[in-house]
């Protein structure tokens, strides 16, 4: 990768960078989200956060900024688990801009909430992705061990 890479949390006066990179990635799994959601979204991701029961289901987030422009964005839940006495950190999304895409830009995204969760206690991290993210793929089978669950959803 050319250039500098920065990964910090999101904050609202990301607000328009954020919105257009979460767009984005809606519109890659041909979704969207009503204005409320991206107001609600948001007001969570950049609120204040400490580990701590209060905290979990809070949505946090980080962006990417490459040579100071934002170009890609990972959000990501704590939460508590049944097999556990640690909570355990579902990274929700994940979005590199087509342009910086094999560049490192997701890897890092993954990498910092990886630092991320670590720092707060809660050493397991996982999330999903559909079967036919061939290019995601790639990434998650050198930096994660797939596991043979099928999602079911209501």
């Amino acid at each position: 990768m050319t250039g500098t890479m920065e990964i910090r949390p999101i904050t609202s006066a990301d607000e328009s960078e954020w919105r257009r990179l979460w767009t984005l990635y809606l519109e890659f799994y041909e979704s969207r989200v009503p204005e409320e959601v991206y107001r609600s979204t948001l007001s969570r991701i950049a609120g204040e956060h400490e580990v701590g029961q209060a905290s979990f289901y809070e949505p946090r987030g980080m962006l990417a900024l490459v040579d100071g422009k934002p170009q890609g964005l990972v959000h990501y839940i704590y939460h508590r688990h049944g097999w556990k006495i640690e909570p355990v950190c579902y990274l929700q999304d994940l979005y590199a801009s087509p342009d910086v895409r094999g560049t490192g830009v997701g890897r890092a995204l993954i990498e910092a909430v990886y630092a991320q969760a670590d720092a707060d206690g809660c050493p397991s991290v996982y999330w999903m992705t559909q079967e036919f993210n061939a290019t995601a793929r790639k990434l998650y089978d050198r930096i994660a061990t797939l596991t043979p669950f099928i999602k079911y959803s209501r």
